[in-house]
């Protein structure tokens, strides 16, 4: 599926698991990756607030997952420098969000091996925000100790997604685990 807008990944074996409850939501496809699979859902609020409900009513219902990350902006790159720019582009809309707040960059990278580092771009991506802040002299801080937004950045080989958090966000939908 080329065309996700949601990251998970399972616990061993629970790949059936995951089809079997989430694919009332949308379509649900393996990706090459151990564990990792990738979601269409065309109502992300939906999703979110059904898997906190069922979370709420039963601890255990949701224990095939390891994590699930909805994104809200996508994009397909060929080469490391095109991801830079376009990784960049992405998380620069998000700076008047950021002013005054204390953020971090959180990169889960699935392809491109040695060719992309998470806690390079995550620096890199990290200075950007600071710098433009800085310059719209509204500065902001990075904390990794409850900060106030994450901005996850998922990749399955070519293509990216990228979504902010709140700190109460992922206090309401424990499963979406960024850290």
């Amino acid at each position: 599926m080329q065309d996700w807008n949601v990251v998970l990944s399972v616990n061993e074996r629970g790949f059936q698991e995951a089809l079997r409850k989430l694919r009332i939501f949308g379509p649900v496809s393996k990706t090459r990756f151990f564990n990792v699979l990738v979601m269409r859902v065309d109502n992300v609020p939906y999703l979110l607030e059904a898997l906190r409900a069922w979370n709420d009513e039963d601890p255990h219902f949701l224990s095939f997952l390891s994590r699930l990350i909805p994104v809200t902006r996508t994009f397909v790159f060929q080469t490391p420098a095109e991801f830079e720019s376009r990784a960049r582009e992405a998380v620069l809309e998000w700076a008047a969000a950021l002013g005054g707040r204390s953020f971090h960059v959180r990169m889960h990278r699935r392809g491109f091996r040695g060719s992309l580092s998470s806690p390079d771009e995550e620096r890199f991506l990290d200075r950007a925000l600071l710098e433009r802040l800085e310059q719209g002299g509204n500065p902001g801080r990075i904390s990794f100790d409850s900060p106030d937004i994450i901005i996850a950045l998922e990749t399955v080989e070519q293509r990216a997604g990228l979504s902010l958090w709140t700190r109460e966000e992922l206090q309401r939908y424990p499963f979406i685990r960024l850290d």
